[in-house]
């Protein structure tokens, strides 16, 4: 029985929708290629996945011994946080809605196989 190692990351401020679009980059990879792909992705919530996915390998490391090189990402999500709700003046005297998204994002490392 292989360990999995998680870490999340709550109330991100970005929709799912688009860190979902940088979590299919590296499902499935090794950390290392995570790594890189993460480092050179466009898209600002890729530092957030960053973040996370150096948290997870140091819980991997601290609280499971085991090697931050030989582990791969064995599931990765970003599932819908709540949304905070504000409003935008327009013109008549009239109001629109603003809807700032939020995520929870969640990684999953296992060790790979020998």
């Amino acid at each position: 029985m292989r360990p999995v190692v998680r870490a999340q990351a709550k109330y991100v401020r970005s929709s799912a929708r688009k860190a979902r679009l940088v979590c299919d980059h590296i499902r499935g990879k090794t950390v290392e290629e995570a790594r890189a792909i993460l480092a050179v992705t466009p898209r600002a919530v890729a530092r957030d996945w960053s973040k996370l996915l150096e948290s997870a390998v140091a819980n991997a490391e601290h609280n499971h011994e085991l090697v931050g090189e030989d582990l791969f990402v064995k599931a990765v999500h970003a599932d819908e946080g709540p949304t905070i709700k504000r409003f935008r003046p327009r013109a008549m005297g009239r109001a629109t809605k603003i809807r700032k998204r939020t995520a929870h994002l969640t990684i999953l490392l296992t060790p790979k196989d020998r």
